[in-house]
């Protein structure tokens, strides 16, 4: 076993910042040492002062394009950039090519990923209208949880059938998560808007095609099955000040059936950046107005958003590049999501403290997630080392996406992550890659 000392960070863990040092022995945290406390010899030793030291981040949402879809992305390049990013864990979406929908291809990728992920992994069942028997073989203790696309978005998933439904929020033990967009709303709109402008429509109308009506509708019925039938529903991508009244902040966390997730574009942008960024922000669902933006905001701080997400989905520039109905929706962001969270605490959004509560504390009480998103003795040594002085400029050509771009391109922040260790191995260190290890299967505590 090797051992690794952090001397001096900046510490920000379970709701305090202090002055403080980390003892890595192998995989796990073995002591949590404050400023003025004694510290031991190390094999390593590393001195972050002016740096901070938080749990790797846990991205409960992302889309890794393997298998089938790799000229987009794949596990490898994908999971890199995440360590680079201070993403040490992720949970991986079902709608590749072949689906996620069977116990066969669930196990293909966690096969795949014990071989190339250089982060921590789980991956999600996907449900359909017909694999319900399939769905309940899962092992909770080994899984994440269950995707529920009520809405189709990309990949032909659409679970339609109110019968089917019914029996999976009845039926299904584990967490089930959702896509909820009302189809029939976006056909609607999509008609509406592609008669007044054609297939050049201006991408600033994506957000009134998918608006906050096809968005409550169906997050609404997903709350409405939950609380019928006492389900655990975790609601992606929550892009709406409206779909908030959904949600509670009178309930702590470890005890919520109902929670919400928010993600990192839906916090940054507003609808009146698709003029300068088009498809590059074109998402489902919708990035929308500066209202809802701040909504989101606040719905963080307050409690009632539970979770900060990616949903990480690359999609090569070629395609984005095309004229609205035929750019497909996603983009990447898990190289810079943890950045531009610390980058809202900086401006006085939130603090520093919330962000790594909410990207890391968060997903793993509400995923049960063992052993990880805590810097806490005992635990597996899931760490990121942040510069808040680093200055940098993100662009299309520094990203280590598949698809080598980014929504961020060119935009200035002060925070880089300049380290990240993944069970005690240092992973990403100033910008070099180490693949001698690869990173874990997740398991859950049920």
């Amino acid at each position: 076993m090797s051992t690794t000392l952090i001397k001096n960070a900046i510490i920000i863990n379970e709701g305090e910042s202090f002055t403080g040092s980390v003892l890595i022995d192998g995989s796990l945290i073995k002591k949590v040492y404050k400023d003025s406390e004694e510290l031991p010899k190390a094999e390593k030793e590393i001195d972050a002062s002016g740096m901070y030291l938080i749990p790797g981040v846990i991205d409960d949402q992302v889309h890794f394009r393997e298998p089938g879809l790799t000229h987009k992305g794949d596990i490898s390049s994908e999971s890199r950039a995440a360590v680079a990013g201070g993403i040490t864990s992720y949970m991986e979406m079902p709608n590749t090519s072949p689906q996620t929908t069977s116990i066969e291809a669930l196990e293909a990728k966690y096969q795949r990923a014990s071989d190339v992920s250089m982060a921590n992994y789980s991956f999600y069942m996907g449900a359909t209208n017909d694999n319900l028997e399939e769905v309940l073989k899962v092992d909770p203790l080994k899984v994440c949880g269950v995707k529920v696309f009520m809405g189709s978005s990309t990949g032909n998933m659409l679970v339609d059938s109110n019968d089917t439904l019914n029996h999976i929020f009845k039926e299904i033990p584990m967490l089930i998560t959702t896509h909820c967009e009302d189809e029939t709303t976006i056909k609607e709109n999509s008609e509406k808007y592609r008669s007044l402008y054609g297939n050049d429509m201006p991408f600033r109308y994506h957000a009134a095609i998918r608006n906050d009506e096809a968005c409550y509708k169906s997050s609404s019925k997903a709350v409405e099955l939950a609380t019928k039938h006492n389900s655990r529903l975790h609601i992606l991508h929550l892009s709406t000040k409206k779909e908030l009244s959904l949600l509670n902040n009178t309930i702590p966390l470890k005890e919520k059936r109902i929670t919400g997730e928010v993600c990192v574009h839906h916090l940054w942008f507003d609808e009146s950046d698709y003029d300068v960024l088009g498809s590059r922000i074109k998402w489902n669902p919708a990035i929308k107005s500066v209202t809802d933006r701040d909504a989101l905001r606040e719905g963080l701080v307050s409690n009632l958003l539970d979770v900060v997400a990616t949903d990480h989905a690359p999609h090569t520039l070629q395609e984005k590049q095309n004229s609205y109905f035929s750019a497909p929706s996603g983009g990447p962001l898990v190289q810079h999501s943890l950045p531009v969270m610390l980058e809202l605490a900086d401006q006085g959004i939130l603090s520093k403290e919330l962000v790594v509560e909410k990207m890391c504390h968060a997903p793993a009480i509400l995923f049960r997630v063992s052993k990880r998103g805590y810097i806490r003795e005992g635990y597996y040594a899931d760490l990121a080392l942040v510069n808040p002085n680093a200055n940098q400029t993100i662009t299309d050509e520094n990203v280590l996406y598949k698809c080598k771009w980014t929504p961020f391109n060119n935009t200035k922040l002060k925070h880089a992550v300049i380290r990240t260790w993944v069970n005690g191995h240092l992973v990403f260190d100033n910008g070099v890659i180490n693949e001698q290890k690869k990173g874990s299967r997740l398991l859950f505590d049920y």
